[in-house]
């Protein structure tokens, strides 16, 4: 790798068996998130299913379920995961696909994004997030010195993120394209392709999104909307207005916690997209800027973690967990972005944090992952180079 980032890599030291920093912030996030979930879907909660908790009960049951995957996934060794990465990516891509076969897709909002396995809803999309990750560094392990001497070998990548952005369009999933194209770029950008090819294809993509975003009628409304959302705020710009202003109301310390009135029928997806905005309303300036401290704290560990994956001579598992570390950042990035007024509207969940069980699956996944490649680079799992 010839882009590297270099942070600091002192591994955690005495009982501790992760990287406390990378613990820390993590288990802060999902403590912080379901306080939150469970303030912000009360009223909603209470007028649909008559129990002011049931948000906050299938979310914690949908983080017990994540821990467990997530523990299982931290005792696999990483060799499979490089091994058998082709195969885990043509399972996502055949998720992908049944999505959008009638019959077996579920319909919500007008996207179908979701399939039905009885006791549970999967969301592949969610899914892809990782399995993307897993297969982009493991053609990075086995291409690295091509891929940076030669730009073209960057096509294959490329175009397998083409292949799955045309199945996630379809359902329409115009998020998760973002952010599997974003993680693209910055794998790319650190497995030192060279300048000029990476320019190119970055701007290339950049204008791929543009178009997309354009051509498509929702798509362009929500653009002009983040543009000036005042000029609609009872129309298309709803959602930002109650968002802004609840994040106005909260000032300093915010209103105190359960003590937001925009979730109170206000702000839609309160529990969802727009929990952030219910952090700021209840907590403040102060309970964003502690939220995303902590999403800078794990991303900032999870580059860590590659670097000591790096000086091991683990190529693979560097490139996970930098790949791991861009798409849990560019998620967070966008959904408060989104929540602030930075970014235009766009169905992205709050890793860690907001309410719904794929996506909190999926980010304990990458946590567990993190965590055995940190054993890894610590000499704790054996060799995976």
């Amino acid at each position: 790798m010839s882009r590297t980032l270099h942070v600091a890599n002192q591994p955690g030291t005495g009982p501790w068996r992760v990287d406390p920093g990378l613990a820390i912030s993590a288990s802060a996030l999902i403590l912080v998130g379901l306080v939150m979930v469970a303030s912000a879907s009360i009223s909603i909660a209470d007028g649909k299913f008559a129990s002011s908790l049931h948000f906050f009960w299938r979310q914690s049951a949908a983080l017990a379920v994540g821990i467990a995957c997530g523990t299982v996934v931290a005792l696999i060794d990483p060799r499979y995961w490089q091994r058998f990465a082709t195969v885990v990516l043509f399972a996502g891509i055949a998720a992908l696909s049944a999505v959008l076969i009638p019959g077996l897709g579920l319909e919500a909002n007008g996207a179908v994004r979701w399939l039905d396995l009885g006791v549970v809803t999967f969301h592949p999309g969610e899914a892809m997030k990782i399995v993307f990750v897993v297969y982009l560094a493991a053609y990075l392990a086995q291409q690295g010195e091509k891929v940076r001497l030669y730009g073209r070998y960057a096509l294959v990548p490329i175009a397998v993120f083409c292949l799955v952005g045309v199945l996630l369009l379809a359902e329409p999933d115009f998020g998760t394209v973002v952010v599997l194209g974003l993680t693209l770029v910055g794998m790319l950008f650190i497995a030192g392709v060279p300048f000029r090819t990476f320019a190119a294809w970055s701007a290339a993509l950049a204008i791929a999104m543009a178009v997309l975003a354009v051509t498509e009628p929702y798509r362009l409304r929500r653009l002009l909307t983040f543009l000036a959302p005042f000029e609609a705020p009872y129309g298309d710009g709803f959602q930002l207005v109650q968002a802004l202003i609840a994040i106005g109301r909260g000032e300093w310390f915010g209103a105190g916690l359960g003590g937001s009135v925009q979730k109170l029928f206000y702000l839609p997806a309160a529990h969802t997209d727009f929990l952030f905005a219910v952090v700021g309303e209840e907590l403040g300036f102060v309970g964003m800027a502690a939220v995303i401290v902590a999403f800078t704290v794990l991303i900032f560990r999870a580059f860590a973690i590659a670097g000591r994956a790096i000086e091991c001579g683990q190529p693979f598992n560097a490139h996970l967990a930098y790949g791991l570390g861009l798409s849990l950042g560019v998620q967070a990035w966008i959904n408060i972005g989104v929540n602030i007024g930075a970014l235009p509207t766009k169905g992205l969940a709050l890793p860690f944090m907001s309410y719904g069980g794929n996506n909190l699956v999926a980010s304990c996944l990458a946590l567990g992952l993190l965590v055995r490649i940190d054993r890894e680079a610590r000499g704790e799992g054996g060799d995976a180079r």
